[in-house]
């Protein structure tokens, strides 16, 4: 196998996106000194998994939904391969990791909705505590999703981590992308700055 284009540049900015808005709201979430910077950070979230909702239809082949998500039984299968460490590969994402994207996309959007609330005064403080249980569980998914790609570079003896910065991972060249999609990465900054300044004044 050879190393190819896999990841289109929408994933991978929309995968950063996300993790530093979440990193940055978690961190600034008691804080009122900041909380402009945690409406701002939650509000980029909520438009990464926006965006990322109609992109997994019209995105490049890895990008789209009907790729990864895969059933319940996909899901068994992947993970006793994992426990007999003997991984099916995937070139794109596996059953188990398609399962967490989709968590965080509709963790990402729940917690940034009921949050926006929180912050237009809409709600009292049962709204509140929604908010904190929404991120605690989107916190839980992305330490099992965290556990799971450390697990699979050991396994597969690929960096997934870097695939996800670089786009490129091992492959069979008629399973490469043919573009990174770079003019619709501009979009998604110009979305993104856009959504969040909106949803954060």
């Amino acid at each position: 196998m050879k190393n190819i284009l896999v990841w289109d540049w929408p994933v991978r900015l929309g995968h950063w996106l996300m993790v530093g808005g979440f990193i940055v709201a978690w961190l600034t979430s008691e804080s009122e000194t900041w909380r402009l910077v945690h409406a701002f950070s939650g509000s980029v979230v909520i438009a990464v998994a926006l965006f990322r909702l109609p992109w997994g239809f019209i995105g490049s082949r890895y990008a789209r939904f009907v790729d990864f998500v895969r059933g319940p039984g996909s899901v068994v299968d992947y993970l006793r391969s994992l426990i007999r460490q003997e991984p099916d590969h995937h070139t794109g994402h596996n059953p188990a990791g398609g399962w967490a994207i989709m968590l965080l996309l509709g963790l990402g959007i729940a917690t940034g909705v009921v949050g926006w609330a929180m912050y237009n005064e809409l709600g009292g403080e049962w709204l509140e505590d929604l908010h904190e249980g929404l991120a605690a569980t989107m916190l839980t998914v992305v330490f099992i999703h965290v556990a799971g790609v450390i697990s699979g570079s050991l396994l597969h003896g690929e960096n997934l981590v870097r695939a996800m910065i670089t786009g490129h991972k091992h492959g069979s060249p008629e399973e490469a992308i043919p573009s990174a999609r770079p003019l619709a990465a501009i979009f998604l900054l110009a979305w993104v700055a856009t959504a969040s300044w909106w949803l954060a004044s």
